[in-house]
């Protein structure tokens, strides 16, 4: 959702229509119909957006196979923490290159 143009959520709305497509799936003719219906009746803007919400939900509860939102979140967290890591330590090796060199002038 980086673009300008697509809407936000909240959690409360997303959770709210996962638990309505489940408790009314029974009334349609298929899973996609009554996310259409859920989706029109919550104004989602589209049908796909909830379908996705429902298949996040059912990774993130092991219905699913997949990568659950919490570790997603802590890969990301991790691979921000690497990138930060490998620049401090580049940051350390120019460093000891300078100081290297300085003690090299100082000792001539």
């Amino acid at each position: 959702m980086s673009s300008g143009s697509q809407k936000r959520y909240p959690p409360e709305l997303r959770e709210r229509a996962v638990r309505m497509v489940a408790e009314i799936q029974h009334e349609h003719t298929s899973e996609w119909a009554a996310i259409e219906s859920v989706a029109g009746k919550l104004g989602i803007g589209t049908a796909q957006t909830l379908h996705n919400w429902i298949r996040k939900a059912q990774t993130d509860t092991g219905q699913r196979p997949g990568v659950t939102s919490e570790m997603a979140a802590e890969m990301k967290k991790l691979r921000a923490e690497n990138r930060e890591l490998k620049r401090a330590n580049e940051i350390l090796k120019s460093a000891s290159v300078f100081f290297a060199a300085e003690l090299d002038r100082n000792n001539k």
